[in-house]
This record gives structure tokens, sequence and C-alpha cells, in this order.
């Protein structure tokens, strides 16, 4: 048995790709995009022909969005739809990140998103909505699941936003694990960061025996690996969404991987807390590292966004 096969008997394994082909090859129960990665599917070949059916629709919609944001939320839903035709479980898709600090415009874009899955004959109950764990993000993602939008939280570096997520009542969280070590490996180059020494593997699993000692119903998802020995140490955990080359190089190892984490035997030694707005921006104040990576998170995929809009100018 592979360690791939290991993985996916204790944890839903989610491919972290918006590649069909990899897709295809790794056969995830899920997957995730986002801005980063629908600019990268977008420049295969097998997507180009979306890329101008979603142009030549937006042509014909008449809302208050500009053409080319219509044609990048519809470029964006239609590889969800071609995902969705090959996994049996959710997509991700993320809103824009330049809406991070407005919950309500962050509502408006998730609801327009369902919409147009359902217009494609795609059922709420498969799409998962990734919004930023700002304090907004966090108040629109309440929002929506009170409609009954599932939503997936995203950049999350921080215990408090953690909480706020569940209280928020959150379908999925997406805890990173890779950007929290990147931050630490700056910061302190010369530090033991192995196995279950790494930071991120520190604080997704602090956040998932918190989750599970509480009864929170919140989905705790591992994300951004930079190396399958975190993916290995988060054996067990609800879902871990992972690159199609850790998948291949988990599909290749044949040793034997022990579950690390375990419902059934989560105890916390944190007592149970709320969060409020005031609390939630003192501890990102207090978290170098979580207010970076946020702040940084959200830039990159503001940026690879526009690019999308610039790449899809140009096919004009």
């Amino acid at each position: 048995m592979s360690k791939l096969d290991a993985l996916r008997a204790m944890t839903v394994v989610v491919a972290d790709t918006g590649d069909i082909d990899a897709i295809r090859q790794h056969k995830p129960q899920d997957a995730t995009t986002n801005p980063s990665l629908i600019l990268k599917a977008a420049e295969l070949p097998a997507y180009q022909a979306l890329i101008r059916q979603s142009l030549e629709w937006a042509k014909t919609v008449n809302n208050s969005d500009s053409l080319i944001v219509n044609a990048c939320d519809k470029l964006a839903v239609a590889i969800g739809c071609e995902i969705l035709n090959i996994v049996p479980g959710l997509v991700s898709t993320e809103v824009d990140a330049r809406l991070s600090f407005d919950s309500a415009a962050t509502v408006a874009k998730a609801r327009k998103l369902i919409q147009m899955y359902a217009d494609a004959g795609i059922g709420r109950d498969r799409i998962l909505i990734k919004i930023a764990s700002t304090w907004e993000g966090i108040q629109a993602a309440r929002t929506l699941e009170q409609e009954g939008i599932h939503c997936n939280l995203t950049l999350l570096f921080n215990f408090s936003q953690a909480v706020a997520c569940a209280e928020a009542g959150a379908t999925l969280i997406s805890p990173f694990v890779g950007r929290i070590l990147d931050w630490h490996k700056a910061n302190k180059p010369d530090g033991d960061y192995r196995g279950k020494a790494d930071p991120g593997v520190i604080s997704v699993s602090q956040i998932y025996n918190h989750y599970k000692a509480h009864g929170y119903k919140t989905v705790v998802m591992g994300a951004s690996f930079r190396n399958i020995g975190e993916v290995e140490a988060l054996a067990g955990c609800d879902k871990l969404t992972i690159s199609p080359d850790l998948l291949s190089e988990l599909s290749a190892a044949q040793d034997e991987l022990p579950q690390q984490l375990d419902d059934r035997k989560a105890q916390s030694d944190i007592a149970k807390h709320s969060v409020n707005e005031a609390q939630f921006r003192w501890a990102m104040n207090e978290d170098a590292m979580a207010t970076e990576k946020l702040a940084d998170g959200i830039r990159r995929f503001a940026a690879d966004q526009q690019l999308l809009e610039q790449r899809l100018s140009q096919m004009l």
C-alpha cells in the first residue's frame, strides 16, 4: 500500500489544483482552486475553449460588473464544473481577494457564483465558496452559511481566526501549513522544523484538537504543504488539500503511514473560548506571522486575479 492509499483510509484527500489531467490521475475526493491556480490552468491548452466561451458569455450579460469581471467569474465556474465532472465530492471556488475587507461585496459575489453554478446545473451542496479569513470575510461567511451557501475560510494562520470561523458556522477552514513554515524559516533559519516540530503542523494540530474536544462541526482541511513530511504529520486530519507533485510523491512511497490526528483521542488544554471583533483584531496584531502572511496571501491572490483579467482583456 502506498502512503497515499494509507492516507485515504484516514483522511479525505483533496487535490490543490485546477489541472484536470492531474485530478484525473490522482482521483481525489474534492478539489480546491484559487486565483493563482485558475491563472495557471488558463495557460493550459485544454482550457482555451473555456476561456473563449467565458468571454463570449460575458458579452451577453447585463449586470453591474464589467465584461472582464464577468468573464473571470464564468471561467472560474466553468473550471469548477469541469472538475465536478471528475471528482465525486466538492470544489472550492474563491471570491476575488480584493473583496477581503468588504463583507457585503463578498456576500454578493458568493451569491453570484452560486447562481452561476445553479445555471450550469450544479447544486450548492457541491460548492464551497472560498473566502479569506479576515474579520470581514468571516462575517460574510456567517451570512452565507445561514443562507445554505457553504464556505471554505482560507488564508488561516492564527488560532483566533479558527475560533471565529467555527463560531460563524463555517463549513470548512483551510489552515495553511507551508506558509507558516516559510515565515519561521525566514525569521529563524537555524530552527529545527522537522516533523511535529514544524510550526505549521503544530498550528493545525492545535486547531484540530480544539475543534474536536469542544464539539465544533467545522471541517479542518490542512493546506499549503511544502513537503510530504508535513502531510504525514497531519495524517488523520479531516481533509488535506495537496498539490499534484506531493500527491505523486505520496503515491510512489510504500512505507507505513501512522495516524497522527484522531477525533476520538482529541484532548485540548485550552478552554473553549469565544472571540469578538476587538479580541480577534488584537490577536492578529500580536501575531506578526499571521498578520504578515494573511496580507501577503491576499496581495498574491489579488495580483494573480489581475493578471488573469489582463490575459482575458488581451484575448478580446
